[in-house]
């Protein structure tokens, strides 16, 4: 007879052999089951440098309004881009009226208030038209571009509303185009002996603004794309300059302010070793007088 024993290795079963794990025999094996990944919650999430970009464009515009010192502005600045997290970037905004109703991530930062901004037309006949900084851009923009370019750059614009719409003609000439990029990008058009290239792109957010390209391209080029690395490097480097400046002028001040400071320090000095020496001065013509009503 065979002795049970369980499967463990004994004096039947030789060490290195395959053995049957044990199984309960009063019910069903026990089923195993994937648990789900854990949500990340919002706080958690990376911070990408458009997020970034818009804190700090909603500092310097409390900078501008007066709400916020130079000091204030420039560690908030130096906060801003050493955070990773979406979390540590809301404090920066907590006591600004920019967060009461937003979060940094928020898409409403792009949209604007106010009356609708009308329709703008931009032609280049044999010339060249530019649109770019800080505008409000209009729900329809035309470009039509005839041995010429037109130059479009929607980076650092105010969108009032979600949906923007570009008819871009070019015949001979070149229509250039370029979005922030967590902007959502479409195109519909072609190219007739030309070139119509729309790089599309979808943002994260599904409230984004979304640009929709439209044209023709006859012997010239329509290109539209979403525009990054030039613009947030330059937005640093001026934000990086701002900064120095402004340390520069806060050492100055300081410097100002002792000189200022020890210049009253020696006038005041000076002017209290005067009054030693007129007393001193004074008592001695006292002793003197004295002396010689004394002596007469």
């Amino acid at each position: 007879m065979t002795e049970d024993n369980g499967g463990r290795p004994g004096s039947h079963t030789p060490p290195g052999s395959p053995q049957k794990p044990d199984r309960r025999p009063d019910g069903p094996p026990v089923k195993l089951t994937k648990q789900p990944p854990t949500a990340v919650a919002e706080g958690d999430l990376r911070a990408s440098d458009a997020d970034r970009d818009r804190v700090a464009e909603i500092l310097r515009e409390a900078l501008a309004e007066g709400r916020l010192d130079p000091e204030e502005h420039a560690e908030r600045i130096d906060t801003v881009y050493r955070a990773k997290t979406m979390g540590e970037l809301e404090p920066v905004l907590r006591d600004l009226p920019a967060a009461a109703g937003s979060r940094p991530d928020s898409v409403s930062q792009f949209h604007g208030s106010g009356a609708p901004v009308p329709d703008q037309n931009l032609v280049a006949v044999f010339s060249a038209s530019v649109r770019k900084g800080r505008w409000r851009v209009p729900a329809r923009i035309n470009a039509f571009a005839f041995f010429g370019s037109v130059e479009i750059d929607l980076t650092e614009a105010v969108f009032p509303q979600q949906q923007v719409q570009i008819n871009a003609t070019s015949i001979f000439g070149s229509v250039d185009i370029r979005v922030p990029e967590n902007v959502t990008l479409r195109s519909n058009g072609s190219g007739v002996l030309g070139s119509f290239e729309v790089t599309t792109h979808d943002a994260e957010d599904a409230d984004a603004p979304q640009v929709l390209v439209n044209g023709l391209a006859v012997l010239g080029s329509v290109e539209a794309r979403p525009k990054r690395g030039a613009w947030i490097r330059d937005l640093r480097d001026r934000l990086r300059e701002g900064r120095r400046e402004l340390r520069q002028q806060l050492r100055e001040d300081h410097l100002d302010r002792h000189a200022r400071l020890f210049e009253e320090h020696r006038e005041r000095h000076e002017y209290l070793r005067e009054e030693r020496r007129d007393l001193h001065d004074q008592l001695r013509s006292a002793r003197r007088a004295r002396r010689d009503r004394f002596d007469g």
